[in-house]
């Protein structure tokens, strides 16, 4: 399984979100599972190709122009796809895996968690993407999803693009059963 995760690239967080995040990079390592993320060197997109990386997986990095010339392109990359811009970034993330995750992360993550989602809705595809709920992270915007739902905002039903987990256990169960 090709595994997209969307994530914070900084630093200063929760040290838990660090925690939870290189036990699922382990766990797509040992399951010969690919990472396909951000290719940057910061925050929990690092975390989460060290760990993957180390635990035997193959890495996929997608990195923009901007980060490849700031210098932040992580060690642990084992393919990298150079793109131009965060368009780019967004649309090769989605050709290149089967499933999109998104682990608690800023403005970027929430660009790349409707884009997905956005073009499910229309057809152009039918990946899901699964928020790992850390600590409660999305719980927000969960709600505000499903409030949007309820005004009939909403094609279908939430869960038929978004799933939520809470636990790791709860993920791998997710993933597997696709």
């Amino acid at each position: 399984m090709r595994i997209c995760v969307f994530c914070s690239a900084n630093c200063h967080i929760d040290p838990d979100f660090f925690a939870m995040t290189r036990e699922l990079g382990r766990w797509i390592g040992e399951n010969g599972h690919t990472l396909v993320f951000g290719g940057c060197d910061m925050g929990l997109m690092e975390c989460i190709a060290q760990a993957a990386h180390e635990a035997g997986g193959r890495t996929v990095g997608v990195v923009p122009s901007k980060v490849e010339e700031n210098g932040h392109v992580s060690q642990y990359v084992d393919v990298l796809f150079p793109c131009d811009n965060l368009s780019d970034r967004k649309d090769l993330l989605l050709s290149q895996s089967d499933v999109c995750v998104a682990l608690p992360g800023g403005v970027g993550t929430l660009d790349e968690v409707f884009t997905v989602v956005a073009a499910h809705t229309i057809g152009y595809h039918h990946k899901r993407v699964i928020l790992y709920n850390m600590k409660g992270f999305w719980d927000s915007l969960v709600a505000l999803l499903d409030d949007i739902q309820s005004r009939g905002m909403l094609r279908g039903c939430r869960e038929d693009y978004i799933r939520v987990v809470d636990t790791l256990e709860e993920l791998k169960n997710s993933i597997d059963s696709m």
